[in-house]
């Protein structure tokens, strides 16, 4: 298999998404992450922007066991040498063994940004990669702007390459800056260039504006790059840059080129997952395969052929990818939906108890209820209908109070009055808001009986309306996601009342904490 070396930059380019902003400690948590992924180049940053991105290099210089470090930075100032140069200077200072310097190409941005002479720019060029290479570092020159600045001018275009080949340049980054192109361009002027620099790796750099980072970065490799730049799940700025989950998927499952080892890409959706928490985003569902929907099946006809054959509407097995198959329960549902969530407890075969469960779900969704995110509620259902569900307490009575005092503070109380077993609890809790308060105050009565829920807590609550035309007095939909220390879990509830409905969903968390905890002691 050949070999496609992936560069990441999701520490510079990766943090010039909107909302995103890491700490020292995430950018080296990060660096290591990728490092133990494989993951052939990571791009610490720009040397020269601030003492964070330097301190990251200082810190990180003995760190790593497999990645190439690489500094980033720009061809020198017009008007500074090489050896007065800041940017240059910098990189040096962070003892990488990469320099990756960012040129012009197009010459619109020397004219109108550098404001020199299109001669100017090409000895900038030349000396900036020469120099770095007299210090003994690989450089990758990143040719900013080269497919728009190609087409504007091909000629000039290709005369800033040369001088950076001459000079030493060890890659050749085409830059797809304004990410404006689309995959046959990217394929035509890419083959040219391969064919212009035979002896250079070249590679590409590709952004998603018209949302085609991916497929050009592809089309590239086809065109024959062997070098690939982007950041785990496309951040970067405006709409991203190239994704390199998509990018490692495709060219190591569809592609057979050797990307971070078969045996890496299995975590490739841990990875995923890992980026977006440390950069305090939800993941995105519908992610190409890493997201939590990319194998997540609903209609019932597919889901009917997919019992029969995953080939029929997969087009790789999840496991692959470290991801998992989901069958998604609604009123689109087949019976097959509810016999291939009944297989994991062995029920499959119980075509009567899914014809009955079927029905259950369709009454329960034409109320508003909706199972896709709340899976937890649909294996207790389960249980009620098989006749082995038994409640963990019985509740008396419940009462939420919210008042306002004279200072203006809202003070939120709920009391819970429930019975385990021939006990009977009776306890009050404050909150941040009802259903925090009636989520502190039922914990907090079972507590004594049920040690094991101090290691659950609420991580997301969402509230939608289902009937919106009949206004304060229509239904809503509570989903609540609970964990513990080792799973994460959805529940769901419908009510004309926010505090019910909430109530429901709340009760289903807990139950279904009791029932996992049993489960493993049996096991």
């Amino acid at each position: 298999m050949e070999k496609i070396k992936i560069y990441d930059t999701s520490l510079r380019d990766g943090m010039q998404a909107e909302g995103i902003s890491y700490s020292l400690a995430d950018k080296l948590l990060i660096a290591r992450r990728l490092d133990a992924f494989g993951l052939d180049y990571i791009e610490g940053g720009y040397a020269a922007a601030n003492s964070k991105e330097m301190n990251f290099f200082q810190e990180l210089k003995d760190g790593l066991t497999h990645a190439r470090l690489a500094a980033f930075g720009s061809t020198r100032r017009a008007d500074k040498t090489v050896e007065e140069d800041p940017s240059l200077q910098a990189i040096l200072a962070t003892r990488a063994w990469v320099a990756t310097i960012v040129g012009k190409t197009w010459d619109l941005h020397v004219t109108e940004v550098l404001r020199c002479s299109l001669e100017e720019n090409i000895a900038i060029c030349h000396e900036s990669v020469k120099y770095l290479k007299s210090k003994g570092l690989e450089v990758i020159f990143d040719a900013e702007h080269f497919f728009d600045g190609y087409k504007h001018n091909p000629e000039y275009a290709i005369k800033v390459l040369s001088a950076a080949a001459e000079a030493g340049a060890d890659v050749l980054a085409l830059c797809e800056t304004n990410g404006g192109c689309l995959p046959h361009e990217v394929y035509d002027i890419t083959e040219a260039v391969v064919q212009e620099f035979s002896g250079v790796t070249v590679g590409i750099h590709c952004h998603n504006d018209t949302d085609c980072a991916v497929a050009n970065s592809l089309a590239a490799v086809r065109a024959g790059a062997r070098h690939v730049q982007g950041t785990i799940n496309g951040l970067g700025e405006r709409t991203g840059n190239a994704n390199l989950c998509s990018i490692i998927a495709n060219l190591s499952l569809k592609m057979g080129f050797e990307t971070v080892g078969s045996g890496k890409i299995a975590s490739l959706t841990e990875l995923s997952h890992f980026i977006f928490e440390v950069a305090n985003l939800s993941p995105v569902m519908n992610m190409p395969f890493v997201g939590e929907s990319a194998f997540a099946h609903k209609a019932g006809l597919h889901v009917n052929a997919l019992r029969k054959n995953k080939a029929t509407y997969e087009h790789l097995d999840p496991r692959l990818v470290g991801n998992e198959r989901r069958f998604l329960l609604s009123e689109l549902s087949g019976a097959s939906n509810i016999l291939a969530k009944l297989e994991k407890d062995r029920l499959a075969e119980d075509k009567d108890l899914a014809r009955q469960l079927l029905h259950t779900i369709q009454d329960m969704e034409n109320e508003g209820y909706q199972f896709e995110a709340a899976e937890a509620s649909f294996d207790l259902l389960i249980k009620k209908a098989l006749g082995t569900y038994k409640s963990a307490f019985e509740l008396l009575k419940y009462h939420v109070n919210v008042e306002m005092n004279k200072a203006g503070e809202i003070v939120t109380e709920a009391t819970i009055k429930l019975r385990v077993d021939d006990m009977i609890e009776h306890v009050v809790a404050e909150g941040d808001g009802p259903v925090n308060a009636l989520d502190n105050a039922l914990r907090k009565s079972l507590l004594r009986f049920y040690p094991g829920l101090g290691d659950m807590h609420l991580v997301d609550y969402k509230v939608r309306v289902v009937n919106a035309q009949a206004a304060t007095a229509a239904r809503v939909r509570v989903i609540i996601e609970s964990r513990d220390h080792d799973a994460v879990w959805g529940t769901v509830g419908v009510s004309e009342n926010i505090i019910e409905a909430s109530w429901k969903a709340l009760v289903d968390s807990v139950e279904y904490k009791l029932l996992k905890d049993a489960k493993k002691h049996i096991n």
